[in-house]
């Protein structure tokens, strides 16, 4: 369960925290980011076994939900969470669910590629529902997975020397 003792705000920095400041640093710049171009969209914090995932929607419906941003330990992606029958002439779209698909997002000008904005704007267009105009941004903490996968890759061990290798 959440931690009801911090707010939103304090309990993702918190998640965020636990990546490496490569991957923490580059999911702010692009949370900065899609808080400008929606900013009246409710965020949905899932902190879940295998990513942390904020959704960005018009409400508290997970189901309506139209982008989710999910850090991994070596990428971050971006879901467009209707996506499955958008128009994608850049073959920029991946995966191959019922529902949604997703992009890597290396850096945060990702999301300014003219192939990229068309996509965004036409989730938006064709979303379930509609951001509200005069809505106000807030964050909820959806769920908090008791078991998670590391967030940072593994370390890799040097390779042992083995003294006898090379000679003959």
């Amino acid at each position: 369960m959440p931690d009801q003792k911090l707010s939103p705000e304090k309990q993702l920095a918190s998640f965020l925290a636990k990546f490496t400041p490569e991957i923490s640093s580059l999911a702010e710049s692009i949370l900065v980011e899609m808080r400008k171009r929606y900013p009246t969209a409710i965020e949905l914090v899932y902190d879940n076994y295998n990513a942390l995932a904020i959704g960005f929607g018009p409400s508290e419906r997970a189901s309506e939900a139209i982008f989710s941003i999910a850090l991994f330990p070596k990428w971050v992606s971006m879901f467009f969470l209707q996506g499955a029958s958008l128009p994608d002439p850049d073959d920029k779209l991946q995966g191959s669910g019922n529902v949604a698909r997703h992009i890597r997002l290396p850096s945060v000008s990702t999301l300014d590629e003219p192939s990229v904005q068309t996509l965004m704007n036409e989730a938006v267009a064709r979303a379930v529902k509609a951001f509200d105009p005069q809505g106000v941004r807030h964050l909820i903490i959806k769920s908090v997975s008791a078991k998670q996968r590391p967030r940072r890759p593994a370390e890799k061990m040097p390779r042992a020397r083995n003294p006898e290798a090379g000679k003959r």
